[in-house]
């Protein structure tokens, strides 16, 4: 059994009148009490886990955002690992306008993303996440008459921790 103690001290009275307004702050007549007993407490608030920011905010591309441009070429955009969010936009420009968003560790590729359409100017919206592991790679593909623009941010990584922007 723990033992109990009074604590006489107006920098904690100011405190917890400073931090809990709505409950009333430090009541008169109420003391503060300290024990030696051990009593575990689990926060499970977005502060406790590291980030503060909502998911969509933390989501967010900033100036370590990479950005590119493909046409008529095959680019990597993501060689390191971790969770990536890739957006962007794709524009048809003629006949055969084919883009693909793959991923591949150098034997295996694998599409995650195909566009074409053959309406010259089609202007087409992409979003997606993507887990790259080790040796693996995403590499965009882009036919002569296609243009695809894309942004990449890494949001987490290899073990799920956030990076913030």
């Amino acid at each position: 059994m723990g033992q109990e103690f009074v604590i006489k001290s107006q920098d904690l009275e100011d405190k917890i009148n400073q931090l809990l307004p709505s409950q009333g702050g430090f009541q008169p007549g109420v003391d503060l009490s300290a024990s030696t007993t051990i009593i575990p407490i689990v926060d499970l608030t977005e502060s406790a886990q590291g980030s503060n920011l909502r998911q969509d905010l933390q989501t967010a591309f900033g100036i370590n955002s990479s950005v590119f441009s493909v046409t008529n070429a095959t680019t990597t955009i993501i060689n390191t690992t971790g969770y990536f969010k890739i957006q962007g936009y794709y524009k048809s420009q003629g006949a055969s306008p084919d883009v693909y968003i793959q991923i591949t560790d150098g034997t295996t590729t694998k599409r995650l993303v195909e566009i074409g359409t053959t309406v010259t100017g089609t202007l087409e919206y992409i979003e997606i996440v993507v887990f790259v592991q080790a040796g693996e790679s995403i590499v965009v593909v882009s036919g002569a008459n296609a243009k695809a623009t894309l942004a990449t941010r890494q949001i987490a990584d290899l073990q799920g921790n956030l990076v913030n922007p």
